[in-house]
C-alpha cells in the first residue's frame, strides 16, 4: 500500500486564485486545493482527497459474489475490505494542461478482473469537476467509483467550523458491523458515519462562517457523510452505498462503463 503521506510533488494547476494539486503517484490524490492561498484539505496523514474505486466504502469481509463466483479481496480495515486499490498505486498521466489534467490506470490483483481507470481534473476559478470512469477489457463485472475527501474542520486563523447542510431522502440504518443494515430510516442527526440516499443527486453544502462556502454536488444518489473525527469532515459521493458490491452491484459492460462525477463550487464569504 502507497504510504497515506502529504506529497509535496504533483501535477499543479491553476485558475484565478485557485490552485490545485494533484499526486499521481500516491493513487491520483488530490494533495491540496487552495483557494486565495487558504487550503481547505488536512495534510499529514489522511490527506486531500482520494479516488475509491473500483469499490466505495466497506465490503463485508472483504468477498464478494459475480453470479456464481465468489472473490476474495485483502482485508484492509478488518474484518472488512475498504475504499478500493485505486488509492494504492501510481497512475499514469495523459495529458495535462494549465487548468486539466487526466490520469489512468489498469485494474490488476488483487482485483480479480482486467480493466482500466480513468480520472480527469477541470478547474475554473470558482469549480472543480472531477469524472472518473471505469471500463472493462474483457469480462463484464461489478463495479462502483467515488472520492474521500478530507475538508478541514476549520480553515485557521481563529475562524469558526465548518457547518454542513443537506437534505437527504433517507439513511442508510449502519449495524453494529459498520454496514448498511438493508433498511432506510429517515435521516438523524450526527455525528456520522453514514450514507445517505440523494435520488435527484447530492447536494451538500459546507460552510465555514464569514471565510467559505463550498457546494460539492453530483448526479449520483449516494454520498457518505463523515466527521467523527476532530481535524477534519468528508462529503464522498459515490456510486452505490457501502457494501454495494454485494447488495447493489453495478455491472460493467463492454458497452457501459461505469463513470461518476462531482463538482466542488465554491464562493467567497469574506
Amino acid at each position: 500500500m502507497t504510504e497515506e503521506t502529504t506529497e509535496t510533488k504533483g501535477v499543479r494547476l491553476t485558475a484565478g486564485d485557485a490552485e490545485l494539486t494533484v499526486s499521481p503517484d500516491n493513487g491520483c490524490r488530490i494533495g491540496s486545493l487552495r483557494i486565495g492561498g487558504t487550503e481547505l484539505l488536512r495534510q499529514g496523514p489522511r490527506y486531500g482527497s482520494f479516488p475509491m474505486v473500483p469499490w466505495c466504502g466497506r465490503v463485508e469481509l472483504g468477498r464478494f459474489r459475480d453470479g456464481g463466483r465468489s472473490h476474495q479481496l485483502p482485508v484492509n480495515s478488518p474484518p472488512h475490505a475498504i475504499h478500493g486499490t485505486g488509492r494504492d498505486v501510481a497512475w499514469r498521466t495523459v495529458r495535462t494542461g494549465p487548468d486539466s489534467a487526466a490520469f489512468t490506470y489498469d485494474l490488476a490483483d488483487p482485483w480479480p478482473y482486467e480493466g482500466r481507470v480513468t480520472q480527469s481534473f477541470d478547474l475554473t476559478a470558482d469549480a472543480l469537476t472531477v469524472t472518473m470512469s471505469v471500463e472493462t477489457e474483457g469480462d463484464s463485472f461489478p463495479a462502483q467509483a467515488g472520492w474521500h475527501p478530507w475538508f478541514l474542520r476549520d480553515l485557521g486563523e481563529g475562524g469558526a467550523d465548518v457547518e454542513l447542510s443537506f437534505a437527504a431522502e433517507w439513511q442508510e440504518e449502519r449495524g453494529e458491523n459498520h454496514l448498511p443494515t438493508g433498511h432506510r430510516v429517515p435521516p438523524r442527526p450526527g455525528p456520522w458515519d453514514d450514507c445517505f440516499g440523494m435520488p435527484d443527486g447530492v447536494d451538500v453544502t459546507l460552510t465555514w462562517p464569514e471565510r467559505l462556502e463550498l457546494k460539492v454536488t453530483s448526479r449520483s444518489a449516494w454520498v457518505v457523510v463523515y466527521d467523527e473525527q476532530a481535524e477534519a469532515v468528508c462529503v464522498e459521493p459515490q456510486s452505490g452505498p457501502p457494501n454495494g458490491l454485494n447488495t447493489l452491484p453495478r455491472l460493467v459492460t463492454p458497452i457501459d462503463p461505469l463513470e461518476i462525477s462531482m463538482t466542488w463550487s465554491w464562493r467567497d464569504l469574506t
